[in-house]
């Protein structure tokens, strides 16, 4: 018999059984997430509040499932082998041991095993991955192409077998790697959460037996740990018995994998909203404080809001209240052509366009900075698609501006230097001496294509239609401010350099980088108005304006769409109605056909749309 140990990998402590009954009596979340941002509550009946909803839920068909003992009746009565695999950041062992204590009270004592025991030492990973972690670099890698059975000694995972009468269970990242025979329970954590965990330093890396900065952390995350999980996640999607939501760790939510399935077939075509996620920042605002309710107010300010990022946002399913959040990107591992249509050819199972907020309203701007070439980004980061960006002004003051371009006089040697002098000297530069700048209005679209020097000034709030990728941003100045840790964050700028387009001044900025807004057609009830885009971005750009109802066919498109103006619209899909209140984001896949636009409030609606240009599919 495989003895069971008490190993609390990702806090580095050893737990005997006493200490494991303290922390399920008495856990406390403060100490396991670091973040002023509220869990997601159990039951969406105890959310729901008039306006925009940061709690957005599909409705399903299939029950989904409340709490540990709810799941430990399901496994006794299922299988007596049980192979539970799950995302990075799960509290394996604060799980495994209230099964474990559960099934003792039922007289159970189940054979644990730990898969995380067959990894390779550390050293050996290190080395293995030494290519992709960016060296001294603090922010970026490059995009790991390997599998997570190369994280593991394949003899030590053969070892590991079933024993013959006894209840067998298997946990840990990559359990389903050991061939087992059984039924699957997969884990998931939200991005967002896995972050908050991470800054509490109660989590580590794959294959990493000591913690890290989040910082670090996060670099690891998005080169290394989430693109290897998010292909094994891919693999067991068709295999998964039950999928269990562990971010609330002492109220689990879960439903079975036919379950699953079935609502992410129905999601395909329906619209729907994925859940936004909301970040401080040195240069946030006080905008989306005013204007979303049900946030925690306490919070200094709000700088983002990760309104559609696919890597990072979650879908939540709904039913009878309870909530199960699963990662959006498990749709497009599902059915990826019914949500991308003739964009899944291009991007596979990669979402391609993002929106997300950028509050500056009694705020700071933004750093100075450029995003990489698409060479740049193939060579340097594995990525094949870069950072194409555009600010939409969604809400602005009279005194708001955006910094765009270069000034027709611009001297390269100049910059740089008054750049390198402020970065280690700091000292103040007169940005506008080198930068255009320009009056930033409502509706107002700002066109960012790679290799542009930007940023967005004070009193903006900026809808950031973009590329997906998001973190490729070299700051070239920052103003010298201090973050919100009281320390100046890392300039990156010799990599501007390496990148930005010094032809991009004077008048070919007014040109070519702000948007020309043109009315395609219209007639009493509606206008769409197309807002022109760069010959670099792969994306379109539209706005629909309508006083009562429109019908809109998504042309074997995904629609990706957000509220701009107007207090209230409805979206209809087949049978499906999806009410969507001011500054909310919706999708609608391909595979809709075709939506219903409703008009709920006081004047004219008006929605931005956002889609694959044809000649990128």
């Amino acid at each position: 018999m495989y003895k069971h140990t008490y190993i609390l990998k990702y806090n580095y402590r050893i737990m005997n059984k006493t200490t494991m009954n303290i922390v399920h009596s008495s856990l406390d979340m403060q100490e396991l997430r670091s973040t002023e941002q509220l869990l997601l509550p159990l039951n969406k009946f105890s959310t729901i509040e008039e306006g925009y909803d940061i709690y957005p839920t599909f409705d399903i068909d299939g029950t989904i499932y409340a709490g540990h003992d709810e799941l430990v009746h399901w496994i006794i009565n299922n299988d007596t082998n049980i192979i539970i695999d799950g995302f990075s950041g799960v509290y394996w062992e604060i799980f495994v041991g209230k099964l474990d204590l559960l099934l003792k009270e039922k007289n159970i004592i189940a054979n644990w095993i730990n898969v995380a025991k067959a990894l390779k030492e550390t050293a050996h990973i290190e080395e293995m991955l030494s290519d992709y972690t960016g060296g001294n670099d603090p922010l970026f890698g490059k995009i790991y192409d390997g599998g997570l059975v190369e994280f593991f000694d394949e003899q030590a995972l053969a070892y590991f077998q079933p024993v013959a009468g006894r209840l067998n269970i298997i946990y840990g990242t990559g359990a389903s790697l050991a061939g087992w025979d059984g039924a699957l329970l997969y884990l998931e954590v939200p991005k967002n959460e896995i972050q908050f965990r991470s800054r509490s330093g109660k989590i580590g890396n794959l294959g990493k037996n000591e913690s890290a900065s989040p910082k670090i952390q996060y670099k690891r995350f998005y080169f290394i740990d989430w693109p290897v999980l998010s292909r094994h996640k891919c693999q067991l999607l068709k295999k998964i018995d039950l999928i269990i939501d562990e971010q609330r760790i002492k109220e689990i939510t879960w439903c079975t994998g036919n379950t699953l399935r079935t609502a992410l077939e129905t999601i395909s075509s329906q619209v729907l909203r994925v859940r936004p996620w909301f970040e401080p920042g040195v240069w946030g605002g006080t905008w989306i404080k005013k204007h979303i309710n049900s946030l925690n107010k306490a919070v200094k300010n709000y700088a983002w809001s990760f309104e559609l990022i696919a890597p990072e946002n979650g879908i939540i399913l709904e039913n009878e209240g309870l909530m199960l959040e699963i990662s959006f990107d498990s749709l497009l591992f599902f059915n990826s052509e019914a949500i991308l249509g003739k964009a899944a050819a291009r991007f596979g199972h990669v979402f391609p366009i993002r929106f997300d907020f950028l509050d500056t309203f009694n705020g700071g701007n933004l750093s100075l900075q450029c995003h990489p070439s698409v060479t740049y980004t193939a060579n340097h980061f594995g990525e094949d698609f870069t950072q194409d960006e555009t600010y939409y002004i969604l809400d602005s003051t009279p005194d708001a501006k955006v910094y765009l371009g270069f000034r027709e006089d611009i001297n390269k040697e100049a910059f740089r230097a008054d750049m390198e002098n402020s970065f280690h000297n700091k000292v103040p530069v007169t940005v506008e001496n080198y930068v255009q700048t320009f009056p930033a209005k409502k509706h107002d679209l700002f066109l960012i294509p790679n290799g542009t020097v930007h940023c967005s000034g004070v009193n903006n709030m900026v809808l950031e239609i973009s590329a997906t990728p998001y973190i490729y941003t070299f700051k070239i100045y920052d103003w010298v401010r201090p973050d919100l840790n009281g320390e100046l964050r890392p300039l990156n700028i010799n990599r501007a350099f390496e990148n930005l387009r010094f032809d991009r001044k004077g008048d070919a900025v007014k040109e070519t980088l702000l948007s020309r807004q043109e009315v395609i057609s219209e007639n009493e009830d509606h206008q769409l108005i197309s807002l022109s885009t760069h010959p670099d971005h792969f994306y379109a750009i539209d706005r629909l304006e309508f006083d009562h109802q429109l019908t809109c066919d998504t042309l074997d498109q995904c629609h990706i769409l957000s509220l701009v103006e107007g207090e209230c619209i409805s979206v209809k899909t087949g049978d499906r109605l999806q009410r969507i209140y001011y500054a909310e984001t919706f999708i609608v896949p391909a595979a809709s056909c075709s939506y219903e636009l409703t008009n709920n409030g006081e004047g004219r609606a008006k929605v931005v749309r956002a889609y694959v240009k044809d000649e990128y599919c």
